[in-house]
């Protein structure tokens, strides 16, 4: 599979990911909404010796998606691979965002993926082997507080993959899911690096993550959990729930705090057993 179409790809996992999949794609499709910073990413990759195509849209609208999709019917010999990678998140307290940001999310990250693909399906269809893989986050498994309106978008991209995977069981495209825990990016503004850093929580490099994407497309499962104990206590949630219950509660006050802004407290809390 080497004529892909990634979105979110100026940032950064999506970057990451742009600069080692182009070396080993016939055509890539790159799209983001800022324009610039996709330039800037055509000349870095070309500077490495790989090629791109760039598209500027906004996902969430409709136009947005018909853009992407007029680019990518304009591949020689079509689409095997679509890696739905754009999203958005916030950490705060669901009491302290608004509808707009809660909207956003929902649009950005569980409506938009399914709308795209629903657009290039027939692209892919076309195919003899084909590829779709949804980029979601160890949060499409875990409730984890300061994220509940982003949990719900990721637990909702999963059920899609699940369900849209034995919806084209008996055809050529495979769905997968493939979730990254905390990373190195923009999205993650300080107050998440400092709560991980409280509560001895890894973050990883959007690099490593780019590089674990890579093998995920050569050795491909229906879904790839990066990091431990993360993806333990993912596996957990869905068994005994109650015992990672226990486990937030012990650390709400300090999740609270950094969620909040709220100022240190003498004592803290350990991170997850």
């Amino acid at each position: 599979m080497n004529r892909a179409v990634l979105t979110g790809a100026t940032g950064g996992i999506g970057r990451a990911i742009a600069m080692r999949l182009a070396p080993q794609c016939e055509s890539l499709l790159l799209v983001g909404r800022d324009a610039a910073r996709l330039a800037q990413l055509r000349r870095e990759i070309g500077s490495a010796g790989g090629k791109c195509r760039v598209v500027a849209a906004d996902l969430t609208a409709a136009g947005g998606r018909e853009a992407v999709a007029r680019a990518a019917a304009e591949a020689p010999g079509g689409i095997d691979l679509l890696i739905n990678n754009a999203g958005a998140g916030e950490f705060a307290w669901l009491a302290d965002q608004d509808d707009a940001a809660l909207e956003r999310m929902v649009r950005l990250n569980a409506l938009a993926p399914m709308q795209l693909t629903r657009r290039l399906l027939p692209l892919l269809l076309a195919q003899p082997a084909a590829r779709i893989v949804n980029v979601g986050s160890i949060f499409g498994h875990l409730g984890y507080p300061g994220y509940a309106a982003y949990c719900a978008t990721k637990f909702a991209l999963r059920g899609f993959s699940e369900a849209l995977r034995r919806e084209l069981a008996d055809g050529p495209v495979q769905v997968t899911w493939f979730a990254p825990r905390a990373t190195r990016t923009a999205m993650n503004r300080d107050a998440v690096g400092a709560l991980n850093a409280e509560l001895g929580i890894a973050m990883d490099d959007p690099a490593a993550v780019a590089e674990a994407f890579l093998d995920h497309l050569r050795r491909p499962t229906r879904e790839r959990l990066l990091g431990m104990p993360e993806g333990l206590f993912a596996r957990l949630n869905q068994i005994v729930p109650g015992l990672v219950d226990r486990a937030l509660r012990r650390q709400l006050p300090v999740i609270r705090r950094h969620a909040r802004g709220e100022p240190p407290q003498p004592s803290s809390q350990g991170a997850l057993p």
